[in-house]
């Protein structure tokens, strides 16, 4: 069921209301009216059944994924600052200070998988907005759009056969003894001795044993997998249940060094093993996100989290039309690196690749110098934000977070715009009453 229908209060005579007492020069305070919060009830009505109990207010879930993106948070840590920030509790339309957690942390969780990727792209469109009224980003800037794409790294361990082969085989093992299958050997002591021994003979540089011991450890994945397939063939509820794990331990086990599509993680196969050229990191395990955001003032427009590993130059179009779809405007300029020759974005004339020399003005090209400020913006959403280690699951997980990821970064610009503005108010005000009234001496 969907959100009751918020009442205007009539009013507490033992309680003071949140806008009596907080700052309206804060930042967050007014960055809460800069928001279209009515526009999500509209939006995001039909995710709700007209049955069953009615949901928490469409406010507070968008305003806590706010906070949570903006502040680099967990979805335990949210839940549990809001209670103390009366700023925060404002911000989600709380009219009173509340001494109860808003929701479970779990609520978030279930939310973000009942709007998923399309419903959240409402959020980031909001920011956009946002942005406009308050000044942070001029219209003109929507324009003019630099894009690039990097890696949205996985919370998975650094992927190895031996760590792969041993969980795979204790998955299995302790499938069939939740349905109760009895195998002839689960080979879990051995194999997690087998693995133990591969990265001690790979820490002492002793190659031979180690392919030994790894070798022995495929060996023990393969029996169980091999008599877990044998029994659970002539069951048809038990094959459903077992076909996803079996399809993956499969894949697993006919992989080789130089196959192509591994699989890196039991709990997140889509993974991809990304090559960046970092001498501190040569290799990120996750997915590919790609980003366009504003030449002038780095505001993300958009935030596409793409499948595999696909070409730069093929997903030009797509990051182009995804703008399109959140700010209604088709850019004129679009600024991309040497990554993207033989782009699929049909309006060539458009697109401005670095190092290019013919058809550029002085305002392109002074533009287009600074295509590389995109590079520290995606840093700032790695290390400010959440995009550094992204812990949704599955692909759905991944264009969620990313999408989220651009919200929180949109929303820190704001607050920083918002600060500087009242900074600079106050100091005109200084200025001018610091100032001697010449009309009066005179």
């Amino acid at each position: 069921m969907g959100p009751k229908p918020t009442v205007a209060s009539s009013g507490d005579l033992y309680r003071s209301r949140l806008d009596q007492i907080l700052d309206p020069r804060h930042a967050l305070f007014r960055l809460a009216d800069l928001i279209d919060w009515d526009s999500f009830d509209q939006e995001f009505g039909r995710f709700y059944r007209p049955l069953g109990r009615p949901a928490k207010p469409t406010r507070l879930m968008v305003g806590l994924s706010y906070l949570q993106h903006a502040f680099n948070l967990s979805d335990e840590a949210v839940v549990q600052r809001w209670i103390e920030n009366p700023y925060w509790q404002w911000f989600c339309g709380c009219e009173y200070f509340q001494h109860q957690l808003p929701c479970d942390p779990s609520s978030l969780t279930r939310w973000r998988k009942r709007l998923g990727p399309e419903g959240l792209e409402t959020l980031l469109a909001a920011t956009i907005q946002a942005g406009l009224e308050s000044g942070a980003v001029r219209s003109s800037s929507l324009e003019r759009i630099s894009v690039d794409t990097t890696v949205q790294p996985k919370a998975i361990t650094h992927p190895t056969d031996a760590k792969l082969y041993l969980k795979a085989l204790q998955a299995l093992v302790r499938q069939a003894r939740k349905c109760g299958l009895t195998l002839r050997q689960a080979h879990t002591r051995l194999a997690k001795r087998a693995a133990v021994q591969v990265g001690r003979y790979a820490h002492a540089r002793q190659m031979r044993r180690m392919r030994r011991e790894l070798k022995r450890l495929k060996t023990y994945l393969g029996r169980v997998y091999r008599d877990v397939a044998r029994k659970v063939a002539a069951d048809e509820v038990l094959s459903r249940r077992f076909a996803p794990l079996l399809g993956l331990v499969e894949r697993l086990l006919v992989q080789e060094r130089t196959s192509k599509n591994k699989l890196y993680s039991l709990h997140a196969p889509e993974v991809v093993c990304i090559a960046k050229g970092k001498a501190h990191r040569p290799y990120e395990f996750g997915s590919k996100v790609a980003l366009a955001v504003t030449n002038r003032e780095g505001f993300v427009l958009a935030s596409k989290a793409l499948e595999g590993n696909p070409y730069d130059g093929h997903t030009l179009d797509a990051t182009i039309g995804q703008v399109i779809a959140l700010t209604g405007v088709e850019p004129e300029r679009a600024y991309v690196d040497q990554g993207y020759r033989g782009h699929d974005y049909a309006k060539t004339d458009r697109v401005f690749i670095t190092r290019q020399r013919r058809g550029l003005t002085p305002t392109i090209r002074r533009e287009l110098r600074r295509r590389s400020a995109i590079e520290p913006m995606i840093g700032h959403m790695k290390a400010d934000g959440r995009l550094g280690r992204n812990h949704l699951l599955g692909a759905a997980g991944d264009a969620i977070n990313a999408l989220l990821v651009a919200a929180g970064h949109n929303l820190r610009l704001i607050l920083n715009w918002l600060r500087l503005f009242v900074a600079w108010l106050m100091a005109a005000l200084i200025i001018s009453s610091a100032q001697p009234d010449t009309s009066q001496a005179a």
